[in-house]
C-alpha cells in the first residue's frame, strides 16, 4: 500500500488510500468528491519514489468529503494583572473530512 505527500491549506499530510483526514475547508465539486493537484512525494508499494520539485507533475490524490463542520472552541483569554483588564474570545476553526480513494502517480 503506497502513501503520498500532499501539501492544502498551508500544511501537509502524509496520506494513503482508505484513511480519513481532517484539513482546512476546501469546497467540493458536485458529485462530493475533491481532488488534490499539489502532490509533493508519491511512494508506490513496489519501493518506487517520486519526489517532486516542489510538486510531481501529473500526480493526484482523489478524495471523497464525508463532512464537513466546526472544530471545538478555543478560548483565548487576555490578562493584564492589576489593571482589571480581562478580555474573553471564541474561536471555531471550520474543517473538512475527507476519505482518501486513490493515489494517481
Amino acid at each position: 500500500m503506497g502513501f503520498a505527500i500532499i501539501q492544502t491549506g498551508g500544511k501537509q499530510y502524509k496520506v494513503s488510500p482508505g484513511q480519513k483526514i481532517r484539513i482546512e475547508k476546501v469546497e467540493p465539486n458536485e458529485e462530493g468528491n475533491f481532488v488534490f493537484d499539489k502532490v509533493l512525494l508519491v511512494a508506490e508499494q513496489d519501493g518506487e519514489v517520486k519526489i517532486g520539485t516542489p510538486y510531481v507533475s501529473g500526480a493526484k490524490v482523489e478524495g471523497k468529503v464525508l463532512k464537513q463542520g466546526r472544530d471545538k472552541k478555543k478560548i483565548i483569554f487576555r490578562y493584564h494583572s492589576k489593571t482589571r483588564y480581562r478580555k474573553k474570545k471564541g474561536h471555531r476553526q471550520p474543517f473538512t473530512e475527507v476519505l482518501v480513494d486513490k493515489i494517481k502517480g
